[in-house]
């Protein structure tokens, strides 16, 4: 029998042993030490009247490859991981086009294209690498959002992070060695529950007054002039579409001109015998959905008495030349003095304005300007835009290359004054005459650092309208807003128009995992595997003697043997 073994050689053979526990404990954590989290943006889901369009799936569990991959090499199990930088649009046409398999796509972003982006911003003069990169994310968005892809694509932002994980993938695979099950490599993660369908998504449009100079006891009897821009956006990333010049700009002119004319109507010598109605509509996107119903819940009575509506669209990356989009022809009498109202103002101020014409077709579905919403009902009306030509449904509607960085907020300060100008010379007749109601340095002046912060705000807030809440704080912080400047503010809730379907799953944690060859795997299953015996074996010696162990592997002796 083996001695037994002091305290002290115990105390010393479990030391061993817990050193022994923690070899293994770090040689696991030393695996799992190149694992990286990044922020991902899903493709927008949707359909239109039953129609599938864009990306199908949420959850990721692949190993990545770069544009380097193999020509014969099967894509059907990884995640092709693109630089919007290295980007090849005929690639991407090619492999939608014949629907070829892929476990998913993920497009990296420069940060020029980030709301969250602090660098330099307001410029309107791009270099060519910029004006190239915009043009390509342009061209890449309008595929994505009408194609039915069935796998994840997500969107991410440049970083030394991704930007390292990109190097290595290009390395392994230019040297032939693309990541597998057997090879190793990168492996991308998204942990996302199949998306679900929004149920009842609403739109909110919202509504203020500024009362004219009552004639008699009814101020209603006035004529109203209304200002209207509509809100929401629409983009392949609906977690990344701030649209911070469609129609972000648009926006932040109707509040600008709604504080300029608080201050003037706040006087009674100085208001004017036309009321002011301010709509911030939703649904821009959707044929202006949101619009069309604030719109049919005017009574006959209110809607008689608007002269005309100016909606601003889009006004806050352009240098020399506006468009004034209408409906009804130019011979119109109130087209006529809009379109001199305004010409007169944009001469004085340095730029042109031009009249374009385009009839509707009561019968087509489609509205390409919001103006139109309101000639369907016989309102005379005009969009105020940068853009010469209508876009096509979901085209321009504040999408991946709508950012603050490539908005002029100067542009947009000509665009308010433009409007209040001319506004200002229709309510107090002052047509033809060269006054300046609101002059530069004046108490009536626009106010630049207003709408800048203005611009800040809207170009740091997704608003596609299917995912705002109900009580969004955005919405909230519009209604408080024309609280401050005008009367009798309301909130209109109406249900989106079925004809489209959105589904939820924006935004995703993309969790990258650098894992080890089965080559690695066996070799350090070997190694742990050897060094255990070992380590059990000396344990068992070291406690109970050698023949212990030995008897360990021993036959034991037959039941014969036994009996006998």
């Amino acid at each position: 029998m083996a001695p037994r073994k002091s305290p002290r050689e115990r105390q010393m053979l479990v030391l061993e042993s817990v050193i022994a526990l923690v070899f293994v404990l770090v040689a696991c954590v030393e695996l799992c030490d190149g694992a990286t989290v990044v922020d991902v943006y899903r493709l927008i889901q949707y359909d239109i009247s039953g129609a599938p369009f864009g990306s199908r799936l949420a959850g990721l569990n692949h190993h990545a490859t770069s544009l380097h991959f193999s020509p014969h090499a099967d894509l059907s199990r990884t995640v092709l991981l693109i630089p919007l930088r290295e980007f090849n649009i005929s690639f991407v046409k090619e492999y939608i086009a014949e629907n070829k398999p892929l476990g998913g796509l993920l497009f990296l972003l420069p940060q020029i294209f980030n709301f969250e982006n602090k660098g330099e911003v307001g410029s309107n003069h791009l270099d060519g690498t910029e004006e190239l990169l915009k043009n390509v994310l342009a061209e890449l968005e309008q595929i994505l959002i009408r194609t039915n892809l069935p796998y994840p694509v997500y969107f991410a932002f440049e970083d030394d992070n991704i930007n390292a994980v990109l190097a290595d993938i290009k390395k392994s695979d230019i040297t032939g060695q693309p990541a597998t099950a057997t090879t190793g490599g990168y492996k991308f993660v998204v942990s996302a529950l199949e998306p679900k369908s929004l149920v009842s998504p609403s739109i909110t449009n919202i509504q203020g007054w500024l009362t004219g100079l009552k004639a008699g006891d009814d101020a209603h009897q006035l004529p109203t002039i209304a200002i209207v821009a509509s809100y929401d956006t629409f983009g392949a990333a609906p977690a990344l579409s701030v649209g911070s010049d469609s129609n972000g700009s648009g926006v932040v002119a109707l509040l600008e001109v709604a504080r300029l004319f608080s201050l003037l109507y706040s006087n009674p010598k100085t208001r004017g015998q036309y009321n002011l109605l301010f709509g911030l509509t939703s649904g821009g996107p959707y044929n202006y959905n949101g619009t069309r119903k604030w719109l049919r819940s005017f009574d006959q009575r209110l809607r008689e008495s608007i002269d005309y509506a100016i909606c601003i669209d889009s006004i806050g990356s352009w240098e020399n030349e506006l468009w004034i989009h209408v409906s009804k022809p130019p011979e119109n009498s109130y087209i006529k003095q809009i379109m001199e109202d305004f010409s007169s103002v944009a001469e004085e101020l340095g730029f042109n304005v031009n009249l374009k014409h385009k009839k509707i077709n009561i019968s087509n579905p489609r509205v390409a300007w919001e103006h139109e919403q309101f000639s369907r009902l016989r309102v005379t009306a005009a969009t105020l835009s940068e853009l010469s030509a209508a876009p096509e449904l979901l085209e321009k509607t504040g999408g991946l290359i709508d950012s603050r960085h490539f908005v002029d907020e100067k542009a947009i300060i000509r665009g308010v004054k433009l409007v209040a100008e001319s506004l200002a010379r229709h309510i107090y007749g002052h047509q033809g005459k060269n006054i300046q109601i609101f002059a530069d340095n004046s108490n009536l002046a626009v106010n630049p650092y207003y709408i800048r912060s203005w611009l800040d705000v809207l170009s740091q807030t997704p608003r596609v309208a299917p995912f705002f809440s109900k009580d969004d704080p955005f919405v909230m912080a519009l209604k408080k807003e024309l609280e401050d400047h005008t009367d009798e503010v309301n909130l209109q809730r109406e249900a989106l128009d079925g004809m489209f379907t959105f589904y939820d799953s924006t935004s995703a944690k993309l969790n990258i995992y650098q894992v080890a060859s089965v080559t690695f795997d066996l070799l350090l299953l070997l190694v742990l595997g050897s060094y255990l015996i070992v380590l059990f074996s000396f344990l068992v010696i070291t406690t109970r003697g050698l023949d212990d162990l030995i008897s360990l592997f021993r036959r034991p002796p037959s039941r014969k043997v036994k009996t006998a």
